[in-house]
């Protein structure tokens, strides 16, 4: 905003003003530090505002090196943006500066240190190996919001022996310009973090209130925390009352050896498991590792507990680098996943419970339909078995009662067979099978009359019927049946769906009949639909049988090409 950077010109300017009459800094020093000030605070990217401050200090005082250390909240440096170093010299040194000697001296005074001779200063702890030679040195802290960020590092210089007290008040002077260069790309990258995690949230939220699947949903979920988080590893572990804990769902860096998901893990005394017992969230910067999920002691890790009552509750686990410690508004973010994690597994628990439930009454439902139809044609066969007996000699007898029987039975074992897949497919089917579907319109257009219509199912139903029959078909179903329940009194109602080179719905009941009206009305609405696919439908009435067949082909069929004349 305008406003606040004129302020903060103003604030610098006198800053520089002051420090002239304190140490003479030279009049034409003035020019370069202001544009300096200027160019650190040019950028927003917290990043590109390090290297700049670094690189920016290290030309304006001349030195032939830079550094700027953050520090992390165990005291040590988590980053080190370097200047004057090349990448072959970089890749020689190897790890870089973790705080110790004059570094970690700047940041845990916190006050300037300057001198001559690095090798001389008492909190000197030296050089790794393959690191260049350095005499002098000169470090400064920088406050951000009153607490120590970090700290400037300059060292050697062509020019001079060594830094003197402008040098030190340029440099300090820097530091105040950088603190509000850093406090504000850290405004602006915590506001477009948050922005990115509301945006995660509410489509993480989306997936799962359209239907999503359990675990398409937490896969979604880890994934785009472990993108947000840059981390190493994002996994949700569950405890399943009376096992042993589980990987259910993990997303990993490449860099990261990984235990594949599914497995049982043994997480006694790790972080995990004290989130899972304690039932708070739990994060280390350093520490705590995790072997049964490949995460070393040297990593930064949180670990936030799930909460559910329908199951054994769960911890979504994290781990990245140990320059990059867990912030509480990080840890906020993510117990927020960890919330909808939980939501995710109680809605799957609670619907896996309903669908048992359903499958308990469907098997009772099953159990009815066995007993109401398939016991008694057995019965009924039976006696008529018996019953041949008492005739052994008449061979037509004999005849058309086996005949009958032979009927029976195979009806019988049709019968049995949906029966099967009837059980099989509340438990299996999605919701579209249409299997699935036409017994549930049977089922609901039945369940409060006292007629227990017999389905019967032949062919491929699920696989052979296009999707652009299926609707037609049950409302063929609906529609031939509804009218079969409310108009003929029946006892029996059979109900019969083939599907070979057509799609064959047949309603069969022995009630009184159909009256003209409902014929009409029935035929009219029932042959419209076959009429647009190409097939036909005809309802029958005679010797107390109503039988409705309404068939349509599987394939559409090809109109007559017309003859060219010739």
């Amino acid at each position: 905003m305008p406003g606040s950077r004129d302020a903060l010109m103003l604030s610098l300017f006198g800053d520089i003003a002051g420090s002239a009459e304190a140490t003479a800094l030279n009049p034409t020093a003035i020019p370069k530090l202001l544009s300096a000030v200027l160019t650190v605070g040019s950028t927003l990217e917290l990043d590109e505002t390090l290297q700049q401050i670094v690189d920016v200090a290290r030309h304006l005082l001349e030195a032939d090196y830079g550094a700027l250390g953050v520090k992390s909240p165990d005291g040590r440096l988590s980053r080190f943006i370097h200047s004057g170093l090349d990448q072959g010299q970089v890749a020689e040194i190897g790890h870089l500066p973790e705080g110790h000697g004059l570094l970690g001296l700047v940041v845990q005074e916190p006050c300037p240190v300057r001198t001559e001779r690095i090798s001389s200063h008492p909190s000197s702890a030296g050089f790794p190996a393959n690191h260049p030679p350095m005499d002098t040195f000169l470090g400064v802290p920088i406050f951000v919001r009153g607490e120590v960020f970090g700290s400037i590092y300059l060292a050697d210089s062509s020019d001079r022996t060594a830094f003197d007290d402008r040098d030190e008040a340029v440099l300090q002077i820097l530091a105040n310009a950088a603190s509000i260069a850093i406090d504000n790309a850290r405004l602006f990258e915590e506001s477009r973090t948050r922005e990115a995690w509301l945006k995660a949230v509410a489509a993480v939220n989306a997936r799962l209130l359209s239907g999503g699947s359990r675990d398409e949903t937490l896969a979604e979920l880890v994934r785009t925390t472990r993108h947000l988080t840059d981390g190493n590893l994002v996994c949700i572990i569950r405890y399943d009352l009376g096992r042993e804990p589980v990987v259910h769902v993990a997303d990993a860096a490449d860099s990261q050896p990984f235990t594949a998901t599914g497995s049982a893990v043994d997480l006694s005394g790790t972080v995990i498991d004290d989130a899972a017992r304690s039932r708070r969230p739990i994060s280390a910067l350093r520490g705590s590792s995790v072997p049964a999920l490949n995460v070393s002691g040297d990593d930064s890790v949180v670990a936030l507990p799930l909460s559910g009552t329908s199951f054994g509750g769960g911890v979504l686990f994290a781990s990245r680098r140990s320059d990059r410690p867990w912030g509480a508004e990080e840890i906020e973010q993510l117990t927020a996943m960890a919330d909808i994690a939980s939501v995710t597994v109680e809605f799957a628990e609670q619907q896996r419970k309903e669908r048992l439930v359903d499958v308990l009454e469907d098997r009772d439902r099953i159990a009815r339909d066995l007993h109401d139809h398939v016991i008694q044609q057995l019965f009924a066969t039976g006696l008529s078995l018996q019953g041949v007996l008492q005739h052994p000699g008449d061979e037509n007898t004999v005849r058309t009662v086996l005949d009958t029987s032979v009927d029976q039975l195979d009806r019988t074992v049709r019968e049995i067979r949906t029966a099967v897949f009837d059980l099989h497919t509340s438990e299996m089917s999605t919701p579209t099978s249409l299997r699935r579907r036409l017994l549930d319109a049977v089922n609901g257009l039945s369940g409060h009359s006292s007629i227990t219509p017999s389905v019967t199912f032949e062919g491929t139903i699920d696989s052979s019927v296009p999707a652009r029959l299926a609707l037609h078909a049950e409302a063929v179903v609906r529609e031939g049946l509804s009218n079969a329940l409310r108009h003929a009194h029946a006892d029996a109602i059979d109900v019969t769906i083939r599907a070979t080179e057509e799609l064959v719905i047949s309603i069969v009941d022995d009630g009184v009949g159909i009256d003209q009206a409902t014929r009409i009305h029935g035929l009219d609405n029932l042959s419209t639909r076959a009429r647009q696919c190409g097939g036909s439908s005809n309802i029958t009435s005679e010797n107390g049988v109503t039988e409705l067949v309404w068939r349509v082909p599987l394939s559409p069929r090809r109109s007559p090409i017309p003859s060219s004349g010739r």
